[in-house]
């Protein structure tokens, strides 16, 4: 009890209690391969957090003892989660499902929800989920001065999607409800994704991925403008009915996505700032990540654990994604997502990593950010089920994920809000100077989240 206090910014965490939470059953070990798809994530560590007023039915212990009871249930299902990453003989990671426990840490801070800056998360929200030190999934649930409850997640990328992660959280949300059997039980099934015999090697995917042998050395910057930081913003629903409105162009009967609009805006945007940098550089390349679970799936496209994603990604000069109209960029969008959200895309990429292994390989969008001007990556969690995660004492006031995951290009995260599913609590991991340019130019789409819009 009462570890030492850390020091956030602005406010103090400390530990109180911490625990390993096995599941509830005893468990066969057993090891479980990772797929050929979850071989081109690099060992990355992913965040998630909600955020609840101080429940006025339960005390702070209670509340614990519900939400490590039910994640003890819960890890009888998601039994992946209990487990640990090993390395196999040929030099590949895979789970060993041995039961090892989640780590579980009890912790107490220093300040009020009000006074937490959301909006830039990694002042806020970096404090409040564990770092996650053993493991598959580490949990941090942090009682605030007010008596507000954050929970906090921090998982291996390697093991779980963001899919496969909403799915634990809302069976444990479930468990903890005492709303059983769960609605949705995971499926291991790696056969799923096995590569085809024999291979049928597709050269575009030699377009989209690389060997991380091949990765240039990480570039230095004494910039701080090229510093890459966290924002949160909230765009309203007829912000975003305009962008969609206005990248659809003459489309009348074919509508561009809304995640298509978005993206293109804001690579318009990039492009803009790009343009007025010292040392200015001709072109730009965005991704946007895929789920394949629907197109390689038939029955279990709703319940398959792990990762099921590619990163399809386009290059366009600066000057035509400055000075073209929204729909012409859109449109562009739209192309390079095309040929990669089919069926034989995601079977293409299983083949052509199977030919890599051991050896592992990335997306080469992840080494472009300033060897050919800047990139960024678009994820789409409009699936992250803010007002699903509730545990008994009411749904999130705010929840995020916080995924600063490095590397020269930037990340996105659109996510429903806790406000209005319509709208849009936007994640943006960009250069200082990305931001501060996206602030100025962007203010009537990008809000930045602050207690008045999250009525706290």
């Amino acid at each position: 009890m009462g570890e030492a206090a850390e020091q956030a910014s602005g406010f103090h965490v400390t530990t109180t209690r911490k625990q390993l939470i096995t599941a509830a059953l005893p468990l066969q070990d057993h090891w479980l391969p990772l797929s050929n798809l979850d071989l081109l994530l690099p060992p990355l560590n992913v965040s998630v957090c909600f955020c609840y007023k101080k429940p006025c039915n339960i005390t702070i212990s209670v509340a614990h003892e519900t939400l490590k009871t039910a994640l003890a249930e819960t890890l009888v299902s998601y039994y992946a989660f209990a487990g640990e990453i090993v390395t196999n003989p040929t030099g590949e990671p895979e789970i060993l499902c041995n039961n090892r426990g989640v780590d579980y840490v009890e912790a107490g801070a220093d300040v009020d929800l009000r006074e937490l800056n959301l909006y830039d998360p990694d002042e806020s929200i970096a404090r409040l989920v564990p770092i996650k030190k053993h493991g598959v999934i580490a949990i941090q649930v942090t009682q605030l001065k007010c008596g507000s409850i954050v929970v906090g997640c921090t998982f291996d990328h390697r093991v779980a999607d963001a899919y496969s992660m909403n799915m634990f959280l809302i069976s444990w949300a479930e468990i903890s409800r005492s709303d059983v059997p769960i609605s949705c039980v995971p499926s291991f099934r790696r056969s799923l994704l096995n590569p085809r015999r024999p291979l049928i090697i597709d050269s575009s995917i030699d377009q989209m991925y690389m060997p991380v042998t091949s990765l240039p050395p990480p570039q230095e910057t004494t910039d701080p403008d090229s510093i890459l930081a966290s924002r949160l913003y909230y765009i309203k629903a007829d912000a975003l009915d305009e962008l969609q409105t206005l990248a659809s162009g003459s489309k009348t009967t074919l509508k561009r996505t809304k995640l298509e609009a978005f993206s293109a805006f804001l690579w318009k945007l990039v492009a803009k700032h790009a343009a007025n940098d010292p040392v200015p550089t001709k072109n730009s390349k965005l991704g946007i990540v895929v789920d394949g679970r629907r197109r390689l799936m038939e029955q279990e496209n709703n319940t398959y654990f792990g990762n099921v994603l590619s990163i399809p990604f386009g290059g366009q000069k600066i000057d035509d994604l400055i000075n073209k109209p929204l729909s012409w960029v859109t449109d562009e969008v739209h192309k390079f997502l095309e040929s990669s959200v089919t069926k034989e895309h995601f079977l293409n990429l299983i083949d052509w990593v199977e030919t890599r292994r051991p050896i592992p390989a990335v997306s080469r969008i992840y080494s472009t950010g300033s060897d050919d001007g800047p990139a960024f990556v678009v994820s789409s969690g409009r699936g992250f089920p803010v007002n699903q995660v509730n545990f008994g004492w009411g749904s999130p006031v705010f929840g995020s994920y916080h995924f600063p995951w490095g590397g020269n290009a930037g990340y996105v995260m659109p996510m429903p809000s806790s406000v209005n599913d319509k709208d849009w609590i936007v994640y943006l991991h960009l250069t200082k100077g990305q931001l501060k340019f996206i602030e100025k130019e962007a203010s009537h789409v990008l809000k930045p989240v602050d207690n008045t819009y999250l009525k706290i």
